[in-house]
């Protein structure tokens, strides 16, 4: 049917008229999501006429299909201008069941999906939408009904639709983030509504199962439905913006409970799988992304499970957690693909939980940093975990490889010989440059001082280490061999002499080593001081024989 025809039919008023052109546009529409720009004043006259329907005393069968046209018309980014109104939003709200003003009893399920999935395409599309949604206060009736998740009469979609809703209001609106996080108590809400998803029960105060199969193992339960990681992974997504700076921020006891809680909550999500491997990687890496913004002293609750047959144990600790983050960063490690924002998460929740719990520190250093033995082979070669990280050493993202330096400099208590004689010097250099160690000299007094030997392979070969490498290497003649000191200090004035031109034209800008470990610039009078007065240099920092953890 002609748009313009559907047009008439509504212009006259007449309900039943207007419900059969409006069921004939939704089918004909249903799949529809691209528009052309010729239509755009009939669909806008459309929109304003179902508004303006909506506004009456409808039939119920009235309702749905007027919510249905808004859902498909909403699609359409630049005809939104009648639904992105005060009074439009509203009614939308109303028939969603969520506008605390004017609350519709007994509506019917259907329509309030649809005003939902309107109120989401405005949202997403349009700013000014955005800002009226945060005035009419929709977080407080979403809010509301978020509360009854026991409540049967809600169905998948209206749970879905709820929390999609509240995604997009928390990712937008920075003060309605804040107002769910704080007014509306969002973690323990959402905490709850993720307990009551997951069907979990407590057989311990940190330690949870899923209700019915207490005892049994993960790896054996079934995996979790279609609705229920859909519904999952839309809360931890709204859990990850409410929580975005607390991770190093104090929070009070309340909040630490309530923390340590969710925590224990994301464990079991981390050891559940979805239907399907794709969607068990998308719902880990939700889960990781929020513990990364967890305050640090509520991470323990990774590590509080009893050890039980099958768990992975280390000192007496149940490991599994740290296990499955190992396993899911090697694989991020594996794909290559879009490192900063699939790999950074996961090794800064590594690093932060083996800089404050010394169990997975030294879990996490057999795995990653196990005993030396391989000295003929550069680092960065190989296919140990080790090799993979230390190849991003020298990524050329600053973000990555700074992340992985980081974790690897932890596993080595920040200790400089020890970072050295894993990676070798010249991929430790960025990290040493940054914190002003490249003199060796290093605080990594947080840490035990455990200790453990060397392997026999290392200590054979330790004096024939090279350690900017971190291989042994074949000897190489002396290119000054029989050279008079006269041709020394002609081949070094002429190198200072191809160090100014390059740095005069910009091409290099060569750099000097100062007392206080931190590289500055090197000018030509710094150049030829040093050549005419050399100053003793320390070698650079070699090995250690501590392979304690």
């Amino acid at each position: 049917m002609e748009l313009n025809s559907i047009i008439d039919q509504l212009e006259s008023g007449d309900q039943d008229v207007a419900l059969v052109a409006l069921q004939i546009y939704n089918k004909e529409n249903a799949q529809c999501f691209t528009f052309n720009k010729d239509g755009e004043s009939e669909r806008e006259r459309l929109g304003e006429l179902v508004l303006g329907f909506l506004s009456r005393e409808l039939q119920p069968s009235c309702q749905l299909a007027c919510v249905e046209t808004v859902r498909i018309l909403s699609r359409d980014k630049h005809c939104l201008g009648h639904f992105i109104s005060r009074s439009a939003i509203a009614t939308l709200a109303a028939y969603a069941a969520i506008d605390t003003a004017e609350r519709r009893q007994g509506q019917d399920v259907e329509v309030i999906v649809e005003a939902l999935k309107s109120l989401c395409n405005i949202l997403l599309h349009n700013q000014t939408g955005q800002v009226v949604a945060e005035e009419l206060q929709l977080i407080k009736g979403i809010a509301e009904r978020l509360k009854q998740f026991h409540d049967p009469t809600w169905t998948h979609e209206v749970r879905f639709f709820d929390l999609r809703l509240t995604f997009l209001l928390t990712a937008l609106r920075v003060d309605v983030r804040t107002q769910l996080a704080k007014e509306l108590h969002g973690i323990g809400l959402l905490g709850n509504q993720l307990d009551a998803t997951l069907g979990l029960c407590w057989p311990d105060k940190f330690e949870s199962a899923r209700a019915g199969s207490e005892g049994v193992p993960p790896e054996e339960l079934p995996p979790l439905s279609r609705e229920q990681t859909e519904r999952v992974m839309e809360i931890l997504k709204i859990l990850f913006n409410i929580t975005f700076n607390t991770a190093k921020s104090e929070v009070d006891e309340e909040d630490t409970a309530e923390y340590r809680h969710l925590g224990a909550i994301l464990r079991h999500c981390l050891m559940s799988c979805a239907d399907g491997e794709e969607r068990t990687e998308e719902f880990h890496s939700h889960t990781v992304n929020l513990l990364g913004n967890l305050p640090l002293p509520s991470l323990d609750v990774l590590l509080m499970p009893k050890v039980q047959q099958g768990s992975i144990e280390y000192m007496g600790v149940n490991m599994d957690a740290v296990h499955m983050l190992l396993q899911f960063m090697e694989k991020r490690l594996d794909r290559g693909n879009k490192l900063k924002e699939t790999l950074l998460p996961c090794l800064n929740l590594l690093t932060e939980s083996a800089r404050i719990h010394r169990e997975t520190r030294k879990f996490l250093r057999s795995k990653v940093l196990p005993p030396l033995r391989d000295v003929k082979n550069r680092p960065e070669v190989g296919s140990s975990l080790r090799n993979k990280l230390v190849r991003l050493m020298t990524h050329i993202d600053t973000d990555v490889k700074t992340c992985v330096a980081e974790l690897i400099f932890v596993l080595c208590k920040e200790s400089v010989s020890r970072f050295i004689k894993y990676t070798g010097y010249g991929n430790a250099a960025g990290l040493l440059a940054a914190r002003g160690l490249l003199r060796g000299v290093g605080d990594s007094g947080i840490y035990s001082d455990d200790e453990d030997s060397e392997t026999e392979e290392y200590r054979e070969a330790k004096a024939l280490i090279n350690p900017v490498t971190g291989v042994v290497e074949e000897e190489q003649p002396n290119p000054m061999e029989g050279m008079t000191e006269e041709q020394k200090e002609y081949e070094a004035m002429k190198l200072v002499s191809m160090f100014d031109k390059l740095s005069r034209n910009n091409i290099i800008q060569p750099m000097q080593l100062g007392v206080d470990g931190r590289i500055s610039e090197l000018n030509q009078e710094d150049m030829h001081r040093l050549v005419h007065k050399p100053q003793p240099q320390a070698p650079p920092p070699g090995s250690d024989s501590d392979e304690g953890n």
